[in-house]
């Protein structure tokens, strides 16, 4: 079925806003976003009349655990960190994902309808992200990416896991050594491996080791979790060796880097920011810290890293960060085109442009307004949430009812 949204504050994100405009979608896609006068309803359309309300890309959380970090049933539904193998690259994260997770139904009422779903931080290289819709009945029909990226961690985390276990690695160093034995490993099975296959020999393939082997050829990029600034330098430090491409994921001190990071052309995820300094490395935790790197020239995603921030409150994070400084528009790309671009998925998802899937939210005003609310929400052009603003509640459509 055709839908048009019609009469709405249209924010296409990759272009000027359109007051009273409509987006027209036809088999899961958009195929016009215009004013009313200049885009043409197909008969039987179904339409969706948004006039005093405003239209935008469903928002994308470039960072997050949903599905593999349940909450509220403890170990059972926490399958984040395989904290036996410093070197996890083999893991994927698409292979934990719960797509019954009640966080992806508050994902949609937060107006988020993809996420990068990535292994946590215990490993100094956890595995492979995985990018996804948040609606649908597995994770073949949500499917965006795979992998999206490798995650890698420096810093706390990996340092204090080992060190408890009196294994290598207990210090930075170590985490450093770790991931620059791995890669340089990577190194030398690519060289065997194109070798074998030149000569047409048989040759024993390795799960991790290919997986690195994409990183170092550009095809995969590196999620680097990291907060302080010395631990920015040494991922700098280690990608420059390497020449990989890397994405900076946290960045709590990148305010203090701005210039660098903005110098190479690093992208930032930066978040979670509605969080206490709960440990050393996060003391500098400012929500300033996104409108300092974005007036820099960072190119710039915020993330909630949920469960630590409930994936529906990206929203909220935007707002105070606006309120400390960020540009308005900056807000709405950091978790719109931004992330859709840094982790490749602006082919699929982002902004409102014929040709992209038809990820489309109605806000019932500004999204930047505290007191607005995501009315209804389509996924591939499908409505699979809705606000009923009578019972003062929403709906999710249910992915695994059929209607036969």
């Amino acid at each position: 079925m055709d839908i048009a949204i019609t009469s709405g504050y249209v924010v296409p994100v990759d272009g000027d806003p359109v007051d009273g405009g409509t987006v027209l979608i036809s088999d899961g896609r958009i195929t016009a976003v215009g004013p009313d006068s200049e885009v043409t309803v197909p008969a039987g359309a179904r339409v969706v009349d948004a006039a005093g309300k405003w239209v935008l890309p469903g928002f994308v959380e470039a960072h997050g655990h949903i599905g593999v970090h349940e909450e509220s049933v403890g170990w059972a539904g926490d399958d984040t960190n395989e904290m036996t193998d410093p070197n996890g690259a083999r893991m994927r994260a698409l292979d934990a994902v719960n797509p019954a997770d009640q966080g992806f139904v508050d994902a949609l009422a937060g107006g988020v309808t993809s996420s990068v779903i990535k292994p946590g931080s215990g490993n100094p290289i956890g595995g492979q992200t995985v990018a996804v819709k948040c609606w649908g009945r597995s994770m073949e029909d949500r499917l965006l990416k795979e992998p999206a990226s490798v995650k890698s961690a420096l810093g706390e985390n990996p340092k204090r896991v080992y060190g408890n276990k009196d294994r290598l690695p207990s210090t930075r160093q170590g985490v450093a050594a770790v991931i620059r034995d791995a890669l340089t490993k990577a190194q030398d099975y690519k060289a065997k491996r194109d070798h074998a296959a030149a000569e047409g020999t048989p040759f024993d393939r390795d799960n991790t080791l290919e997986v690195l082997a994409r990183v170092l050829d550009g095809e995969v990029p590196w999620c680097q979790h990291t907060h302080r600034a010395d631990d920015i330098h040494t991922a700098i430090r280690l990608a420059d060796e390497f020449g990989y491409r890397l994405v900076i994921n946290h960045t709590t001190e990148g305010h203090l880097l701005a210039d660098e990071i903005a110098e190479r052309g690093i992208p930032v995820i930066s978040g979670p920011l509605m969080t206490s300094r709960s440990k050393l490395e996060v003391s500098q935790r400012t929500l300033a810290n996104p409108g300092i790197l974005d007036r820099a020239g960072v190119k710039l995603a915020l993330t909630t890293d949920h469960p630590v921030i409930p994936i529906d409150f990206l929203i909220y994070q935007a707002i105070l960060c606006v309120k400390e400084g960020l540009d308005r528009d900056s807000a709405i790309r950091a978790i719109t085109l931004n992330p859709a671009e840094i982790m490749g998925l602006d082919d699929r998802v982002g902004a409102l442009r014929p040709g992209l899937d038809a990820d489309v939210v109605v806000w019932s005003g500004d999204p930047l307004d505290v007191m607005s609310r995501a009315l209804q929400v389509f996924v591939d052009g499908r409505e699979v949430y809705t606000w009923d603003d009578q019972a003062r509640r929403g709906e999710a459509l249910d992915p695994y009812y059929r209607e036969d």
